[in-house]
């Protein structure tokens, strides 16, 4: 768990599977420890270390500039792209409802958003004028 001054960047690294005991050690394929099942002593060794020296590293830094190196990261950039292609969808999807819910002429002409929103206002101005008489 995370508390207030750690962020992502602060935890050693992991290792995937692919990259475990043959690219800490060198070692070859043939009778390695990954083989068998496990995790070989260097690379959990190297580990270790490796997390120490991140966390290090990072101590002298700023709360900000450790938040800015973990949105430099491949991952967080990919995941931020996904987030805001999904919140633009939702937002184009509600102006189109909104466009639907508009009286126009023709009835399929292609409105900006700024215009969806001025007709929208002028709209429910009218049919608040309507109620009130």
């Amino acid at each position: 768990m995370l508390n207030s001054d750690q962020t992502e960047i602060d935890l050693p690294p992991t290792h995937s599977e692919s990259e475990s005991v043959f690219s800490d050690c060198g070692g070859g394929r043939a009778g390695s420890v990954e083989d068998a099942g496990g995790v070989g002593l260097c690379a959990q060794s190297r580990g270790a270390e490796s997390g120490e020296a991140v966390k290090k590293d990072l101590q002298h830094l700023s709360r900000e500039e450790r938040r800015r190196r973990r949105r430099a990261t491949a991952k967080y950039r990919t995941a931020h792209a996904t987030r805001e292609r999904i919140r633009v969808e939702a937002f184009n999807m509600a102006f189109a409802e909104l466009r639907k819910l508009l009286p126009t002429l023709p009835p399929d002409k292609k409105l900006s958003k700024i215009e969806i929103l001025r007709l929208a206002i002028c709209y429910i101005s009218y049919l608040n004028h309507v109620l009130d008489v």
